[in-house]
Order: C-alpha cells, then structure tokens, then sequence
C-alpha cells in the first residue's frame, strides 16, 4: 500500500499520528488474514492518490466506500474496472447526466482512471471494504485520514473544484473553505435519489466554466 510521494510530503504528519499507524496495522492485517474477500486489491488502495499527484489536483469527487463487489472496487470513488458491465446504476447515472450536460456520449468503460489523471481525486471516505458487506470497515480510522486529506487539500490549494453528493459527503463542506474553492452540491445519483436533483445539476459543465475562468485546464469527462 504505496502512497505517492507528493502525497506523502504533505500528509507526512498526518502519517505519523498513532491512530494512522494503528489503522495500517489493522489494514494488513486484513489483507493478510482473508486478502481475497478485502477490496480493492491491496496494491490499489492509494489508487486515487497515485494516479492524481497533489500538484495537478483540481477537482474532488467525494464517495463512500469502495464496491463490495469482486472486479468493481479499483481505487477510485464511483469507478470500476474497465470490463465491468452493466455498469453500477450510481456510475450510469453520473454518465447519464454528462451526456445531458455535455451532449457526450456514454464512454466505453466505467474506468474513471482517465479522470484522475487530469487532476480529479475520486476520494472515499473509507478505502477498503469486505467483500459483500457494504460499510464494512467503517469507524476503524480511514474517516479521520481522509478528513485529514481534505483539511489538507483546503490549507494548501486553491481554486479546487468539490463535488459533494449526498448528504455523507455534504458533510464535509466544513472542512472547505468556499472563499478559497468552490463546492457543487446535490443529492446523489443513486436511484433512490438521482431524479431528486442530480439529473440536471450540470456539475461537470459548471465545473469546467470554473475551471476555465481561472486559467485552468478543462476535464475531459
């Protein structure tokens, strides 16, 4: 469990707090005990990190847990492998809504890889989980870490885009500072909520109106 280096150098201390170094601990020991029921494979529980270095991070996408599924959880919030299919109703929504958005047509993966490295963190507020047990590893420290991440991320840059979904990660808005960034929210594109305000938001448009007013590179979406 490798975290990237420009990561590394501004969550050092963070890193370094008893709780961190008791929940890595608690990690391995799952991986080491039952590694083929934990996700996302080991070797990609830092994936949202390494594919988006903290100097090229413009916009954060915040989720809850990784797919308790076999084959989706990769690393990244609301992203799959690239042969998964159908696709997660919560991912096809997200999809659903650029298509309206952007006049974009659906894309022929669900890997959303191709975001991070354009500077879009697809964070979770907890990066492992038990095969088929949704919320498994909940309250075991992974929440104060990635809270930490975002306290981070609001310290130290400005001009980052939050997507925050759902009331879990409306949450967070605490944590950000709207005078340094700036916050989209709506409910989240599950079903049981998506006709509710997420169809319609045009976050992703709004986001690249943003993005563009203040000299920055647009997200392919």
């Amino acid at each position: 469990m490798k975290l990237a280096s420009s990561w590394q150098k501004v969550l050092e201390s963070e890193m370094n707090k008893p709780y961190f170094i008791e929940l890595m601990a608690k990690v391995n020991h799952f991986y080491n005990e039952k590694s083929e029921h934990i996700l996302p494979e080991k070797s990609k529980v830092f994936n949202a990190f390494n594919l988006c270095s903290f100097e090229a991070l413009k916009v954060v996408i915040l989720g809850q847990d990784p797919y308790p599924k076999r084959d989706h959880a990769n690393g990244l919030c609301f992203s799959v492998e690239s042969n998964v299919r159908p696709f997660p109703k919560s991912l096809n929504n997200i999809f659903k809504e650029i298509e309206s958005d952007l006049a974009q047509p659906f894309p022929e993966n669900g890997n959303l890889e191709r975001w991070a490295n354009q500077g879009v963190l697809l964070l979770n507020s907890v990066l492992t989980v038990e095969e088929g047990k949704t919320d498994s590893h909940k309250g075991i420290g992974w929440e104060q870490f990635t809270d930490a991440v975002i306290e981070c991320i609001n310290k130290k840059k400005e001009n980052v885009v939050f997507l925050l979904w759902g009331s879990k990660a409306f949450s967070k808005s605490i944590l950000i500072d709207e005078k340094k960034h700036f916050i989209l929210t709506s409910v989240h594109p599950s079903p049981l909520s998506v006709y509710r305000g997420f169809f319609g938001c045009k976050h992703f448009s709004k986001t690249n109106e943003f993005l563009a007013s203040k000299g920055l590179k647009i997200i392919q979406w």
